[in-house]
């Protein structure tokens, strides 16, 4: 009997307004054409309780943002669920999963822009992510002032993330390339500030990596 090949754990990373859904689907349709089963889903939330916090988190009872701790905390309870519910049993079945956002998110939102101590963040991280860590990380760069126009553009409502001002995003945008920089065998920067089809072919080069270890051309 064949054993089932575990499938890949891609996660798409950046500010608001760089993209990550648009590629998201177009690499679904990319993969699915190699006849690759693909799951998306988008953190917080994925499954029925992170959905919950999701909502509770994005727009918190008042109008006013939980502490960055509090936050933290959300996030890590929404993504141990997102895990034990979605992404570990899709992984197992052979899907691959492209998730848009995941840790990483948390690192910088709570970390570098929340100053939440990087050892608290690592614990909880280590706890709740454990080994299932992505097989790639593509973090979407753009001007703070291009993905503004681009927000801005969107008819949906605005969560509490995205109503914080430029500086904020400025220093959003600069902690997601020094991670980036920092673990460049998992984490590719991609230039978001081009049409969505070269930023997606751009993406796609760095994927195309994984497929001869999945059996794939």
């Amino acid at each position: 009997m064949s054993q089932t090949v575990r499938g890949r754990f891609i996660t798409l990373e950046g500010g608001e307004g760089t993209g990550k859904s648009t590629l998201q689907a177009a690499l679904r349709g990319r993969l699915a054409g190699k006849g690759v089963d693909v799951v998306l889903t988008r953190e917080p939330g994925g499954a029925l309780r992170a959905e919950a916090i999701r909502a509770l988190v994005l727009t918190p009872p008042g109008g006013t943002a939980f502490s960055p701790l509090a936050e933290a905390l959300l996030m890590n309870a929404a993504r141990s669920d997102h895990l034990d519910e979605l992404i570990r049993p899709a992984l197992d079945a052979g899907s691959w999963v492209i998730c848009d956002r995941f840790s990483d998110s948390t690192r910088v939102y709570q970390g570098v822009s929340g100053d939440v101590p990087a050892e608290v963040l690592r614990s909880l991280e280590a706890h709740v992510v454990g080994t299932t860590r992505p097989d790639l990380t593509l973090v979407l760069d753009a001007p703070v002032s291009v993905a503004h126009e681009r927000r801005t553009a969107r008819k949906d409502s605005h969560d509490v993330f995205e109503q914080r001002d430029l500086d904020f995003h400025q220093s959003v945008r600069l902690a997601f390339s020094e991670i980036a920089h920092s673990e460049p065998g998992r984490y590719k920067l991609i230039d978001a500030n081009q049409p969505a089809s070269e930023v997606a072919d751009a993406a796609w080069m760095h994927i195309a990596q994984l497929l001869p270890s999945a059996g794939l051309r």
